[in-house]
């Protein structure tokens, strides 16, 4: 059973992860028609329907296309249809109206002649974004049939069957909104470009235009920003790299998320060894380089990156990159200058060493899901490359046990009341195995210190991870992944389709946004404000966008307000007298704490009725182990929980204090009996005085969490 790899909160557990198997030699097409054969023996009837299905379905697109593009007449006249005029900027302003920054047009986009790249960038980007590029004419019918293939096999979007030409109209020539008549409009365009056009000159203008992450656009400056080098002097793995990019920028960045940026680069070469562009001895020799990453100078005249970064990818996503580039827009964003100088500020007097690690905050108003804050600091690097909040996702630990006691308290579980055996944990989901091969799944607290039959309540106090191990089996990791979902987590969740037992403790990788986001649910009693970054979008005639409906908040109650009164009470509790106690600040307020195995990141989420924050502390190179910092091993409880404070103490200044709000209804508790894997005695009980089921009604505050 494929299960996670580090603790949650306060302990560890380990891991249940297959042996790795060396990579052989063999062909590679060789080695995908074997499985590919496999798999057709395995499921021949419903790949056959399947197949039907896809028939139909392309053979119905083919023909709605066909008579939607000849319904179209006139109007799809490439003639009559210009680009966005090059050369005026979109400009950024923070809430306050100051500037923030300028999305360039020409000085991050250098146009140059296909014979100015490296021969290596067009050969990767044809294999991996539109390998029939050479044969189809603007649309490919093959190609839509093999997207909706992986499509349906996967039961999710995972493939697009756009040609290159269609992207080169979508960003030159029409917005991205998601109606049947841009798709028909795109469809026409892309036929009469490419009749018109060469399909070098095809290749060569989507090249120069096309948005590689970073603020980079194009070739050229794609080149210059991730590798300090024009593109004429790529190589093969790092034109692989930026061919990569082109799906998702954001998701694939080699400078937060260098793991998935590697893989990406393995699926773009082994789509090149498969189109013949590259030899089996080039592909492997690709795959074991490094990086190789040499950033240019982007950001350094842009003020907060992390959150410009941000509000520039939701605008390319609304409007398109060129328009976004080069349309002369005006952005008013939700930003407050004075958060981000007290975010660093907090920040920066209290990791005060350079070798310290980086610290991150997100901060979101709960009401209208407005960021108000969103800043890092890197202790010795004076210009960050790095986003940490947004796109950076690493380890949540005991944080993310919020969400399994909201999964119960949903449930009607009463915390208070249900108890569970606080002691050495191990879930055996085969017989023979052990611990150490990571085919048992054993948790542990993270001073092995136990306390026998305990409530729910109480666990969350000492952020006991045994306790939560079995509530989480008991709820189904499922349910857990539902409910953070719900709340506000957009990182997915699963590991190859599966929800595993570890995610209640903080497995799964999470970025500081997903987590302000989803606390910010509940500190709203329930109500879910979608994230926003804007409030108002002014286009180049001088009009206001109203069709966005940018700074209009979306709310939807997504859990009811009894369930969030009570998750709310017993956080409220863990800043008084449990793990979190160094984030009060003398007003009502509720947060959690969170430190993963070998104190590689730690974490404070909490929040007060008009604001909610998070805190990230870390290593951004990779899950260092953070055991002495100032003479201390770093817990969530510990310079996480007082950057929370310093930043919260003074963002509200003067803001009156307010009382967490009572609920309409409280929940309605139910029966509730443990599950088969939940320890049914306390193995310490013949050896200590006898245990009862209510603990202390203290608890230590130096316990880590």
């Amino acid at each position: 059973m494929p299960v996670v790899g580090t603790d949650a909160g306060a302990g560890y557990h380990r891991g249940m992860t297959p042996p790795r198997r060396r990579r052989t030699d063999d062909d590679l097409d060789l080695l995908l028609l074997r499985r590919r054969r496999r798999r057709q023996h395995r499921r021949r009837k419903p790949v056959a329907l399947i197949l039907f299905a896809v028939l139909v379905i392309v053979s119905a697109a083919a023909a709605a296309t066909a008579a939607g593009v000849f319904a179209f007449g006139p109007a799809c006249d490439l003639g009559d249809l210009k680009p966005v005029t090059i050369g005026q900027n979109t400009f950024v302003y923070a809430a306050d109206g100051s500037l923030l920054g300028a999305i360039p047009a020409e000085r991050n986009r250098q146009p140059v002649r296909l014979s100015r790249m490296s021969a290596w960038l067009p050969k990767a980007t044809v294999a991996i974004e539109d390998r029939r590029f050479y044969e189809h004419g603007g649309l490919d019918p093959t190609g839509i049939a093999r997207a909706l293939w992986v499509n349906l096999r996967a039961r999710e979007f995972v493939q697009g069957g756009s040609t290159i030409t269609q992207q080169l109209v979508r960003n030159l020539y029409i917005s991205r909104e998601r109606t049947v008549q841009r798709k028909l409009k795109e469809a026409c365009l892309a036929i009469k470009l490419n009749q018109k056009w060469s399909r070098r000159r095809i290749l060569t203008t989507y090249l120069n235009q096309v948005y590689f992450g970073s603020l980079a656009y194009g070739a050229e400056a794609a080149a210059q920003t991730y590798f300090s080098r024009p593109a004429r002097s790529l190589t093969l793995p790092q034109a692989a790299l930026l061919a990569g990019l082109i799906k998702a920028p954001s998701a694939y960045d080699p400078f937060t998320a260098p793991a998935q940026a590697r893989a990406r680069r393995t699926e773009v070469l082994d789509a090149m060894l498969r189109a013949h562009a590259i030899t089996l001895a080039q592909h492997d020799w690709a795959v074991r380089r490094p990086l190789g990453l040499d950033p240019g100078r982007l950001y350094t005249r842009i003020r907060e990156p992390y959150f410009f970064g941000y509000v520039r990818d939701q605008l390319i996503a609304a409007y398109g990159a060129e328009t976004v580039r080069s349309g002369g827009l005006k952005v008013y964003t939700t930003i407050v200058p004075r958060y981000q100088r007290l975010a660093e500020q907090a920040i920066r007097e209290t990791l005060t060493e350079p070798d310290d690690p980086a610290a991150a905050i997100v901060s979101i108003e709960p009401s209208t899901g407005a960021i108000r804050a969103m800043a890092a600091v890197i202790p010795g690097r004076r210009n960050n490359q790095f986003n940490l909040l947004s796109q950076a996702r690493r380890q949540p630990g005991s944080t993310f046990k919020t969400f399994v006691l909201t999964t119960a308290v949903d449930m009607g579980i009463d915390p208070a009341t249900t108890s569970y055996v606080s002691a050495p944990f191990v879930y055996k989901p085969v017989p023979d195995g052990n611990c150490d091969d990571g085919s048992w799944w054993c948790v542990k607290t993270y001073d092995s210190s136990y306390y026998g039959w305990t409530s729910i309540e109480r666990a969350t106090l000492r952020s006991d991870n045994t306790v939560y191990a079995q509530l989480t089996l008991d709820v189904t990791p499922k349910r857990v992944a539902a409910m953070a979902k719900r709340l506000g987590v957009k990182t997915p969740l699963d590991v190859h389709g599966a929800f595993v037992p570890a995610l209640g403790l903080g497995s799964i990788a999470v970025s500081p946004l997903d987590m302000a986001s989803a606390y910010a649910t509940i500190a709203a009693g329930g109500v879910r404000a979608e994230t926003t970054a804007i409030r108002k979008v002014v286009l180049q005639n001088g009009t206001v966008d109203r069709r966005a409906d940018w700074g209009r908040p979306r709310r939807k109650r997504v859990i009811p307000d009894g369930v969030a009164a009570v998750v709310t009470k017993i956080l409220e509790e863990n800043v008084q007298y449990g793990t979190g106690t160094r984030a009060g600040f003398g007003r009502p307020a509720a947060g959690k704490t969170g430190t993963t195995t070998d104190n590689a990141d730690a974490w404070f989420v909490g929040y007060v009725p008009q604001l909610d924050t998070a805190v990230w502390m870390g290593y951004p190179g990779g899950e260092v182990p953070m055991q002495s910092v100032h003479g201390i091993a770093v817990t969530g409880g510990s310079f996480p929980a007082e950057i929370w404070r310093l930043f919260m103490e003074r963002a509200l200044g003067e803001t009156p204090s307010a009382d967490f709000p009572q609920p309409s209804h409280w929940p309605t508790w139910k029966p509730f009996h443990r599950g088969p894997y939940a320890l049914s005695f306390d193995p310490y009980a013949a050896t200590t005085t006898a245990t009862t089921t209510t603990p202390p009604p203290t608890v230590s505050p130096s316990r880590p969490g």
